[in-house]
């Protein structure tokens, strides 16, 4: 991997995520995903089960552009309720695991009102970065 995880030494090391990362090679930007199909079908409104379609979103994002979720330096998640976020912590843990692997890049949450879908939990905004050959 390319990437270089950044946490000053007399900071305790970030939990699930990284405070930063340092990487080089060609950039790749996903906008805003929700939790819906690539039909734009929502097969739940479970929030844990709309954050895994995310994920898979993502992950379908990535691989067109010959890219994988080991290439990810930043997440941020807007989410519409951070309660239901802290409180499932656990399952989100593993179906981040399962879905992104053992790879913490860069994150932020942040709660708002509401998302353009009305029926959308979540949303994540994704960057990645390839290394050059």
């Amino acid at each position: 991997m390319s990437h270089e995880i950044l946490n000053p030494k007399n900071w305790k090391p970030a939990k699930g995520y990284a405070n930063g990362i340092a990487a080089e090679g060609r950039m790749i930007f996903c906008g805003g995903l929700i939790g819906w199909t690539g039909d734009q079908q929502f097969e739940t409104d479970d929030f844990v089960g709309q954050v895994a379609q995310v994920l898979r979103n993502i992950v379908a994002v990535l691989a067109e552009g010959d890219a994988r979720p080991d290439h990810l330096v930043r997440l941020t998640w807007y989410v519409t309720d951070k309660h239901e976020y802290l409180g499932r912590l656990p399952e989100l843990g593993a179906v981040y695991r399962e879905i992104i692997g053992r790879h913490f890049p860069a994150m932020a949450l942040v709660q708002v009102g509401e998302l353009v879908e009305d029926r959308a939990k979540v949303e994540i905004e994704a960057t990645a970065v390839v290394p050059q050959p």
